[in-house]
């Protein structure tokens, strides 16, 4: 059996919840399959990360008899023995966005992809961003998509109802449009806003937008854009929510708005997907590539086509539900593993 040595420090705080995610459900799932020996690795604490990846785990390598180390981040050891396999989840400098768009991050994801044994991105539109489609790289990049699992399922868990939480966040009695975690200005909150505001000047607002996430300083700058719209009383902001109550508010919502300017894959349009709720995604890219065919297209930079998407959501939403279960049935967790099972085994 491979014996694989995991960086695990993304579980650390201070990484994005996405990534997080990411990083648990794989080592679980890899854990659970039980065909390579899964060893966490992590640092004592999130101030040594930069020592502990360049000088402890070259050392842990050799010291128990590992194949490698894989990096769910871009950055890993940069020498030492084994192999390396990279991660890349996104080229937001691409996109105009200068979030995670250092210096350091380009760096990893320009030199480091050269220097990794195999690299690994969650969709082809980020392999392409990143150049790794063509050339000596494209046979070293593998396109993983990541998975979706519980809580986020098509129906409430038994004995349970989602209609509760239209109390506890007191909600109205309205179709919801919900768009989670959209608290950092590349989440583009600002695209959904002018959407609805559009609705509105055309006489009909038939939805209550719903903001998860926490307070943020640009969550607190799109909150001045809704008072300046006039969107005050249709704009709800629950803070931070578990795990089950997004699932819920996904299930009771008529679309997931996601129009992040830049996006390596959209957990969040995969899990409104397992809840058979439609996703609203920009053209072209990350996002749409996982919505499928299925996916409500819209332009982020007309109001107008927002507009029009939030009503073809209400239009269509109850039809879809079928086909975005059985489509977000094709992510699983099981099958990221098994994918990075591949890369290993093809590697040792």
């Amino acid at each position: 059996m491979l014996r694989i040595g995991f960086d695990s420090s993304p579980l650390l705080p201070g990484h994005p919840p996405g990534v997080q995610r990411v990083v648990e459900r794989s080592l679980e799932a890899l854990e659970q399959r039980g065909r390579i020996e899964v060893v966490r690795l992590t640092p004592d604490s999130p101030d040594e990360l930069r020592s502990w990846r360049q000088r402890e785990l070259p050392r842990t390598v050799r010291e128990r008899g590992l194949v490698g180390i894989h990096s769910f981040v871009s950055a890993f050891a940069w020498r030492g023995p084994g192999h390396r396999v990279q991660t890349l989840h996104e080229a937001p400098w691409r996109h105009g966005v200068h979030e995670n768009a250092d210096l350091r991050h380009r760096f990893w994801a320009w030199a480091g992809a050269r220097r990794a044994s195999a690299v690994i991105t969650p969709t082809a539109a980020t392999a392409r961003d990143l150049g790794l489609t063509s050339g000596r790289l494209a046979g070293r990049t593998h396109v993983i998509p990541w998975g979706v699992g519980l809580p986020f399922e098509g129906e409430a868990p038994p004995n349970s109802m989602d209609e509760i939480l239209l109390g506890k966040y007191h909600l109205p009695d309205r179709p919801l449009l919900l768009c989670p975690g959209a608290v950092r200005a590349k989440k583009n909150l600002r695209a959904t806003l002018e959407g609805l505001a559009h609705l509105k000047q055309s006489g009909s607002l038939p939805v209550q937008l719903v903001v998860t996430g926490p307070d943020t300083p640009d969550l607190r700058a799109s909150l001045g854009l809704v008072q300046r719209l006039g969107l005050t009383r249709h704009v709800s902001t629950p803070g931070e929510i578990s795990d089950a109550d997004l699932a819920g508010l996904m299930r009771l919502s008529c679309a997931v708005s996601v129009l992040s300017t830049s996006e390596g894959f959209g957990l969040p349009v995969l899990e409104a997907m397992a809840c058979g709720t439609p996703a609203i995604v920009p053209a072209g890219g990350a996002l749409e590539e996982v919505a499928g065919a299925h996916a409500i297209v819209v332009d982020p930079t007309e109001a107008s086509s927002v507009g029009q998407g939030i009503v073809q959501a209400l239009d269509t939403r109850e039809e879809l539900r079928t086909t975005l279960t059985e489509r977000a049935s094709r992510f699983t967790w099981g099958n990221t593993a098994l994918s990075i099972e591949q890369v290993w085994e093809g590697l040792a």
